[in-house]
C-alpha cells in the first residue's frame, strides 16, 4: 500500500526491493539531505535497513562508494544496526528514512 507521504517530491519510479506482486510490501520514502532529493523504495518488512539505504545511494548519491560514511535515521534518531529488518527498526509502511552524512561539513 502506498501512502501519500511517500509520493511527496519523490522521483517517480520506486526502487523494488520486493517482488512486484508480493501483497504485503511496504513503500518507505528515503530521503538524502545532500542531495535534496528522495525516492521511494518498496520493501518487504525483514528487508535489511542496509540493503535500503544501498539501493537509495546508488541512485541518490552515485558518485559515493563510502556508503559506511553515511547513517540511516528514523524519527531523527540513527539506526545503529543496519543489518537489521526495515520492521525490527521500527518502520511501517510509509515511514521515512533519512540518510545523511556522518560527519557535518561546512556550507560552501
Amino acid at each position: 500500500m502506498s501512502r501519500f507521504v511517500t509520493t511527496l517530491r519523490t522521483r517517480h519510479d520506486a526502487i523494488a526491493l520486493a517482488p512486484l506482486d508480493a501483497a504485503t510490501a511496504w513503500t518507505l520514502r528515503v530521503q538524502c539531505a545532500e542531495a535534496w532529493d528522495a525516492v521511494r523504495v518498496d520493501v518487504l518488512a525483514e528487508t535489511r535497513v542496509i540493503d535500503v539505504k544501498r539501493a537509495a545511494m546508488q541512485i541518490l548519491l552515485p558518485d559515493v562508494s563510502a556508503v559506511d560514511e553515511y547513517v540511516v535515521k528514523l524519527h531523527g534518531v540513527e539506526i545503529t544496526d543496519e543489518q537489521q529488518s526495515v520492521r525490527a527498526a521500527g518502520a511501517i509502511d510509509g515511514s521515512t528514512f533519512l540518510v545523511i552524512s556522518r560527519r557535518r561539513r561546512p556550507v560552501r
